[in-house]
């Protein structure tokens, strides 16, 4: 095996296709662009989501119309009154022959009254499906005592029911788990320590900070005469003396210029008129 014995491995590099060389190279004349066109210009691309001048899609689409909540709860709801007419009309007689079978009497005044859930709604197709929470209405009448089991219920629902000796029950899913029926639940202990083996503590390790330096406390001075300061060797600065008054002199006047005037040169005669 020698340097020009190498080769890369089948498939993993391929040449590049030159275009533009004669047809007998597969891509030449138009080049694998095709006929005329924008496409086949140098240079000419399309932008992204351009539609051949109509209206795009991003401005097709309304706009800034409020939100979709990704929390909301989709209901299953029910009016009351239904409820009570279907309870009326005896729809819900399968749920009462097997009332009656545990001994629950639901005529007179001191019967005990229709329990209905979502269950039973759903068998009597006052609801489609079982999949969402159960929400009840406050619509209609309500002429019979009814214990109805929701997942929700509106103020005046509740009100209509209760106002016919009937109970609203919400259903709530309990987060933590609940003991048995008719045992008490056991207090929560704390678990026991894991007890700490024997090690042996090292003592720590001698700072290495050094203290610091504290000046030492001046020593009392005695009680000492104090001398009295020497005399200042200050020069007194020289006063010069006061000049002696003028006595009154006559002052001669002064003495005559001796300088000589010009002489004139006399002005010549006028000539004779002729």
């Amino acid at each position: 095996m020698k340097l020009h014995d190498l080769r890369p491995a089948p498939g993993s590099a391929t040449k590049r296709t030159r275009v533009g060389r004669g047809i007998a190279a597969g891509k030449g004349k138009t080049a694998g662009r095709g006929t005329k066109g924008q496409k086949a210009r140098t240079g000419g691309s399309i932008p992204a989501g351009f539609e051949g001048g109509q209206t795009p899609i991003h401005r097709r689409v309304p706009k800034l119309h409020g939100f979709r909540n990704r929390f909301r709860v989709e209901y299953e709801i029910v009016n009351v009154g239904r409820i009570s007419d279907y309870a009326e009309l005896g729809r819900f007689a399968e749920a009462e022959e097997a009332m009656a079978a545990f001994g629950l009497a639901m005529s007179g005044a001191k019967g005990a009254p229709l329990t209905v859930n979502a269950e039973l709604l759903h068998a009597v197709g006052l609801i489609s499906t079982l999949r969402r929470p159960v929400k009840v209405l406050g619509a209609g009448e309500v002429t019979r005592p009814l214990f109805i089991v929701a997942d929700a219920f509106t103020k005046s629902a509740r009100a209509k029911i209760e106002a016919a000796s009937g109970t609203a029950q919400v259903l709530e899913f309990p987060t933590e788990s609940l003991p048995a029926l008719g045992l008490e639940p056991i207090p929560a202990v704390a678990p026991a320590p894991e007890p700490v083996a024997d090690v042996a503590v090292k003592p720590p390790k001698r700072s290495r900070t050094v203290a610091p330096i504290v000046a030492p406390a001046p020593e009392p001075v005695a009680d000492v005469a104090v001398k009295p300061p020497k005399r200042s060797r200050t020069v007194a600065p020289a006063v010069a003396p006061t000049p002696e008054p003028v006595a009154d002199v006559a002052v001669k006047p002064p003495k005559r210029s001796r300088t000589v005037a010009p002489a004139v040169a006399p002005a010549p005669d006028a000539e004779p008129a002729e």
